[in-house]
Order: structure tokens, then C-alpha cells, then sequence
């Protein structure tokens, strides 16, 4: 190799390597704007910068238009904000606070996250933090006379704009409280987030690499790297991954998706034509967490709607018309996966060497339909509305379908005969299970 294509191969690497960065990077800068205290410290840098923009304004500012319009009242008005607005700040928090509460009681504990991480919440208290200290700061600034006529105009102008704002986000608050917390609302948040995953699934089936060989059977040469943490794998760095496979002779076989727990005696991925130095950066594109999460995770999120039907069904609760509900969900989320024209895209990094675990159909219905189908068995309306929906999934044209949804027809038939007292309640479902 000349000395000039080495440069060319040293910069090619270099370059790969700070794109493969900056992909993880980007999972971890998505998750931390997603955390309630990154929104509010932005706003708040916001109010402040606000409050003191009219220092630095007030040399632009005409002064007959200063004497023109009087700003007297701005010293009230900020001390109003300041007050007012401390107060609706610990009130919100509180309503928040209950809400995730009573999504824990009544939903599943699993959903919360969503909650937290909701943009109308965020916005609405992140907008009360930055006008209380956009006040706060604005009525030290007066207090040292610093603005002068122009700059207490500036400041008077500035603060109708946040009055306006503080308005706009009070109403969509007060709507939004309505709702927040809801069973309904947070079915519908945790049915969004499990569509979301799958179609980003749907774009990437293998994360952007190749299937894993059908037989699960390896070459002899291949050596495992195992995990130094223990937890839920929650993303995996391809673009890493596909830097530490260039060389044409090697291979990375993940044993590990998004949603599998990772210990000590099973190996994330087995390795060809790797070096042994990057087994560490191997390990790195792994993010190992305490708890699953619902990016490149879609199974977690059927498992969650799984949750909520089964505390539905039981004995505490007894609400079979949220079961039947999350049914429902259960068809239009398998459906959107079993969509036969799917929008696989092209990624930038070549991953084609890098073998990746696709989702099991059969995982998939096991997940959302077993447990239904236990804690609902000795409820006739809640077996009729499982055998249509196996029914419903089973015509569909997508591989894995017509078997997985006769296996847990079969399955859930025969649970309801073992806890079913009416000959005639059984008889019905029986017919049901014929037509699948």
C-alpha cells in the first residue's frame, strides 16, 4: 500500500470512527432531552437571557419613543410574574406528581416513563421556571437601576411577550391536565411509542446489518465477548460496530438485541477477524441498562399493553372492557407489523457484516397473547374477543401469522375449558376457534 492510500485509509477510519460516535452520542443526547430537567434549564437560560437583552437593546432604542410610552408598571407587573407564577410552578409539580401516581396504580408501572418524558408537560413547566426567573432577574436589574427609561421599556415590551406566552401555555396546560394521568391517555401513549419502534423496525429488520445464519450455527473460529455490566440492552451502535468490521474477513454475530438481558455467562456478540483490542469498543456499542426501553424495543412495548390488560383482569380491578380494549390495540399493532410492503432504507455505514437476531413472530404472540389468555380465561367476553382477533391476524398474509394464532387459540380454548362453568359459553368459543 502506497503511503498516500494509507492516509486515505487512516482518514477513511478516522472519519468512520467519529460518525460511529457520534451515533451513540445521539441515542444519548435524544434520551437526555427527553429528561424533564434539560427542557426546564433551556427555558430557564431563556428567561434569563431575556431579562437582561434589554441592557444591551436599550443603546438602539429611539428616546422620544422612551418618553412617549410609559413603562412604570413593569416593577408590578414582574413582581406579579414572580409570585404568580412560583406558585402555578408547585402546583404543577404536585399535579405531576399524582398523575404518575395514579398511572402506576391504575396502568402499569412501565408507562410512567412515557409520562415523563411528555412534551405539553415539559413545556408547560419549563415555561413557568424561565418566567419566574425571567421576573426574578428583571426586578433585581430594576432595583439597581441599571435599565434607564429605554431599558425599562425594552423590559416592558419583552414582558407583555411573556405575559402572552404564559397565557397560551396556562390554556393548553389547563386542557392537557384533563387528561393526563388517564388510563385512556396513557393506553394511547404506550400503543404510539410500540408503533413507533416497529416502524423503525420495520425501516432497519436487522438494525441495519444482515440476518443471523437460520441454523444458529457458527463457524468454530469464532471467539465471545461477554458483557462487564448486567442489565437490559437498550441500544446497539451499529455504525460502531461497522467500523470494527471493515476488514473484509470479519464477522460479528450479536447474540444480544435491544430488550435481552445481559449477565455474565451469555456473550453479547461472537467475534471473526477482530482484534482483541476492540473487544472493548465491541462491549461499548452495547448500552446496558436497569430497565428496558421502548426505542428498537417494540417487544417491550406489547409486553406493556399486556400489563395493563392483565391488571385489568384481575380480581382487585375487574375491568374486562380494558382487556378488550388492549385487544384491540394488540390487532393494529401486529398488523402495522405484518405489513407486507415494508420501507427498509439504506444506511450510510456498511453493516454487512455484522449478523443481527430478527424479531420471532412467535415471541411476539406469546408475549401479548399468553397472558391474556390466562388471567381472562374464566371470562367469556374476553375469550370471544381473543379467538376474533387470532382470527382476524391469522388472514393475514405475512409468514409465522396463521400458525401463531392457531397455536394460541388452541391454548387459550384450552384454558377456558379449565375454568369455564357454562358447557354453552365454552361451545361459543369453541365455534370461534374453528374459523381460524
Amino acid at each position: 500500500m502506497s503511503h498516500l492510500s494509507r492516509r486515505r485509509f487512516q482518514a477513511n477510519q478516522q472519519l468512520n470512527k467519529e460518525t460511529a460516535m457520534y451515533a451513540k452520542w445521539q441515542w444519548v443526547l435524544r434520551r437526555i432531552s427527553k429528561r424533564i430537567w434539560f427542557r426546564a434549564s433551556l427555558f430557564s437560560v431563556l428567561g434569563i437571557v431575556s431579562a437582561l437583552a434589554s441592557l444591551t437593546l436599550r443603546q438602539y432604542m429611539p428616546d422620544t419613543l422612551s418618553t412617549k410610552i410609559g413603562a412604570d408598571a413593569v416593577d408590578n407587573i414582574l413582581g406579579i410574574i414572580a409570585s404568580s407564577m412560583l406558585a402555578v410552578t408547585t402546583f404543577s409539580l404536585s399535579t405531576m406528581v399524582s398523575a404518575y401516581g395514579s398511572a402506576t396504580n391504575t396502568v402499569t408501572p412501565r408507562a410512567t416513563s412515557l409520562l415523563v418524558e411528555d412534551s405539553t408537560t415539559q413545556n408547560a413547566l419549563s415555561t413557568f421556571i424561565g418566567s419566574f426567573l425571567f421576573s426574578l432577574v428583571g426586578i433585581i436589574a430594576l432595583s439597581t437601576g441599571a435599565y434607564g427609561n429605554k431599558g425599562r421599556l425594552i423590559l416592558f415590551v419583552v414582558t407583555i411577550g411573556v405575559i402572552a406566552v404564559i397565557v397560551y401555555t396556562l390554556l393548553r396546560w389547563i386542557d392537557h391536565l384533563a387528561r393526563l394521568g388517564r388510563l385512556g391517555e396513557t393506553t394511547d401513549r404506550v400503543e404510539e411509542a410500540t408503533l413507533r419502534a416497529i416502524a423503525e423496525r420495520k425501516e432497519r429488520p436487522y438494525l441495519g446489518g444482515q440476518p443471523f445464519p437460520v441454523n444458529g450455527v457458527l463457524p468454530m473460529a469464532v471467539r465471545h465477548i461477554y458483557p462487564v455490566d448486567i442489565g437490559y440492552v437498550q441500544h446497539i451502535d451499529m455504525p460502531a460496530l461497522a467500523r470494527l468490521s471493515e476488514n473484509p474477513e470479519s464477522r460479528i454475530y450479536l447474540h444480544a438485541v435491544p430488550g435481552t438481558f445481559a449477565e455474565h455467562t451469555m456473550p453479547l456478540a461472537s467475534v471473526i477477524a477482530v482484534d482483541e483490542d476492540d473487544d472493548g469498543g465491541v462491549r461499548a456499542a452495547f448500552s446496558i441498562g436497569v430497565r428496558r426501553s421502548y426505542e428498537q424495543d417494540p417487544r417491550f412495548g406489547i409486553s406493556v399493553l399486556t400489563e395493563i390488560a392483565s391488571r385489568a383482569l384481575s380480581p382487585a380491578v375487574n375491568d374486562p372492557g380494558t382487556a378488550i380494549d388492549i385487544i384491540g390495540r394488540g390487532i393494529r399493532v401486529f398488523s402495522a407489523f405484518a405489513d407486507t410492503h415494508p420501507t427498509e432504507v439504506q444506511d450510510e455505514h456498511d453493516c454487512s457484516r455484522v449478523f443481527v437476531h430478527g424479531l420471532n413472530v412467535q415471541d411476539m404472540f406469546d408475549d401479548f397473547f399468553m397472558p391474556i389468555g390466562r388471567d381472562g380465561a374464566a371470562m367469556v367476553e374476553v375469550g370471544v374477543r381473543m379467538q376474533k382477533a387470532l382470527a382476524a391476524l391469522s388472514r393475514i398474509d405475512s409468514p409465522g401469522f396463521a400458525t401463531a394464532a392457531q397455536r394460541h387459540s388452541t391454548l387459550a380454548l384450552k384454558r377456558a375449558g379449565a375454568a369455564l362453568a357454562i358447557e354453552e359459553d365454552l361451545q361459543r368459543l369453541r365455534i370461534l376457534s374453528l374459523q381460524i
